[in-house]
């Protein structure tokens, strides 16, 4: 400021909103993401502004996962505060989405595509969701992006939970498995393995069930994870 660098108070004022998001002052984070965002656009900075809106979307999902922490039910069963956090969140992540579309950034489109797709299963729009995630899938295929395909994977095997398609979901979270070994993550492994185990057990194929199950308990005592 003491300068007139007004794009490096921009920057700052996001990194700001980036750390009181995580020391989880929301509102105060809004304000500094918002001016992160003002500044980005009286300069004409397309990728500042594309930046803060992803931004201001990430710290109303945040909130909003918060919010929803302290009332365990399924997704879509939210109350109103937490369903408009959500909304705003989807709102700053499509507007994210149009602006780094026009930049031609494939790489901010796969994380806008990944966020639009969790937030919407939050608020229990699963068919939307699997769009976005589907989305978010190719691009990360598109980059060989491996972790990023492997949770695309796993929020589409959710998402289709939701919708009864306990069959597709468990070709999705084979999928995840597969990866996760690839990637050697032994605690997503063992996620995958319950998932499925879970899957297989609505599928009424309990011998599956007992062996993925096995597996994920077996992992669970390999990582001493209580």
């Amino acid at each position: 400021r003491t300068i007139g660098d007004r794009i490096g108070e921009a920057k700052a004022s996001g990194n700001l909103g980036n750390t009181l998001k995580i020391l989880g002052q929301f509102d105060e984070a809004v304000v500094c993401c918002q001016r992160h965002l003002d500044i980005s656009r009286e300069q004409g900075d397309k990728v500042g502004e594309a930046r803060a809106l992803y931004n201001i979307g990430n710290v109303y999902h945040a909130k909003g996962k918060h919010l929803s922490w302290n009332t365990a039910q399924d997704p879509g069963c939210l109350p109103h505060e937490v369903k408009d956090t959500l909304q705003k969140a989807s709102e700053y992540y499509e507007r994210n989405l149009s602006l780094v579309k026009e930049l031609g950034d494939r790489a901010a489109q796969g994380r806008a595509y990944g966020n639009l797709g969790n937030t919407q299963y939050l608020l229990g729009n699963f068919s939307q969701a699997i769009a976005f995630h589907k989305e978010r899938l190719a691009i990360a295929k598109e980059f060989g992006d491996k972790a990023a395909e492997r949770r695309a994977y796993s929020n589409l095997g959710n998402a289709h939970i939701f919708l009864g398609s306990f069959d597709i979901s468990a070709q999705y979270y084979k999928k995840t498995l597969q990866l996760s070994r690839q990637l050697k993550d032994q605690a997503v492994e063992a996620q995958a393995c319950y998932s499925l185990g879970n899957t297989c057990t609505l599928l009424q194929d309990y011998e599956k069930a007992i062996e993925y199950h096995l597996r994920h308990l077996v992992i669970a005592q390999e990582l001493g994870d209580r």
